[in-house]
């Protein structure tokens, strides 16, 4: 898969294309990339998807911004493995979002990334103040267009919204139901403070890309990216009872039979069910004994779920 970093740069031979933030490459997303795929194949095309970073709720309105599900480079991996041909990634600024429909159906679609035919959801609309729709679309003389239904699961629209509900209620099965396949975080190991090892439970501080990730708590989870997954426990919080707390969010992983130096490496966490809340302790002997009793629910968890984490994913084949 190539990437380009903008529209201007990508130069690509004749395509079929689809738009959109992709955030976490739900079972809707699946849908529109096999539906791209096939209509690839039909007229002899390339396969890309434009993509806009940052999301435009962030350029527009940071403050109320949703949580992302995914970072840019997750959304790039789930997008490689799902065997996309180019990706095109535009930077979304004051510039790009003052196109007019017309301009970016006639000069980015059709000129810069040579598209050929077209697909898009059916609520989509573009340009400066939303001003197009798929009826402007489809009137270009340069690409055919389809739109593609709304995928929903017993009356509710598959969207990253709904993942994002999901997993703040903690319901990781409803997740991984939405997302054909856990919900994970990915990040290389950085340097922490090692209270983790002084209190007997030594962790892998996961370096995440923003400060608001869609869930927070202590959840049962599964590690890749080493030489094989490893069970474990992990924390995604303000650590409260940590010095007072920390200003952002941290996570820390700590793998189950497991006692090495792993720093630089880059895991993927998977959330597979979650223990509990968040906490502040009295005093840290409290805080080891929570943690005791966390490690054997995960490990009890696992007995009854062996095969929770098996769910179908291309990024471990």
């Amino acid at each position: 898969m190539q990437v380009f970093r903008s529209v201007s740069d990508a130069h690509l031979p004749p395509a079929a294309i689809t738009i959109g933030n992709f955030d976490g490459l739900h079972a809707g997303h699946e849908a529109m990339l096999a539906e791209l795929k096939s209509a690839a194949s039909m007229h002899g095309l390339k396969t890309c998807v434009l993509t806009f970073e940052p999301h435009p709720r962030e350029f527009f309105a940071p403050a109320s911004a949703p949580a992302r599900l995914t970072s840019l480079r997750e959304k790039l991996e789930l997008l490689a493995a799902r065997e996309i041909d180019y990706v095109v990634v535009q930077r979304f600024d004051r510039k790009f979002s003052s196109l007019s429909a017309l301009d970016f159906r006639d000069q980015v679609l059709a000129q810069d990334l040579n598209a050929r035919h077209v697909i898009v959801g059916d609520d989509f609309c573009f340009g400066a103040k939303r001003a197009g729709d798929f009826a402007l679309l489809q009137a270009s003389p340069d690409f055919s267009t389809c739109s593609l239904a709304t995928v929903a699961d017993g009356g509710l629209r598959i969207s990253s919204t709904a993942v994002r509900n999901a997993l703040a209620a903690g319901d990781m099965n409803l997740a991984a139901h939405y997302l054909n396949r856990p919900y994970s975080i990915s990040g290389r190991v950085v340097n922490g403070d090692k209270i983790g090892r002084t209190l007997g439970f030594p962790t892998a501080n996961i370096q995440i890309k923003h400060n608001h990730p869609p869930l927070f708590g202590i959840f049962v989870v599964e590690i890749h990216g080493l030489e094989k997954p490893y069970q474990g426990v992990a924390s995604l919080g303000f650590r409260p009872t940590i010095h007072g707390g920390d200003l952002y969010p941290k996570l820390e992983a700590h793998l189950f039979d497991f006692n090495r130096q792993i720093y630089r490496q880059h895991l993927r966490v998977d959330f597979l069910h979650k223990l509990r809340d968040e906490e502040k302790y009295i005093d840290l002997p409290t805080l080891v004994a929570q943690i005791e009793k966390d490690c054997i629910a995960a490990k009890e968890w696992f007995a009854v779920n062996k095969n929770a984490s098996r769910h179908k994913d291309a990024r471990n084949k």
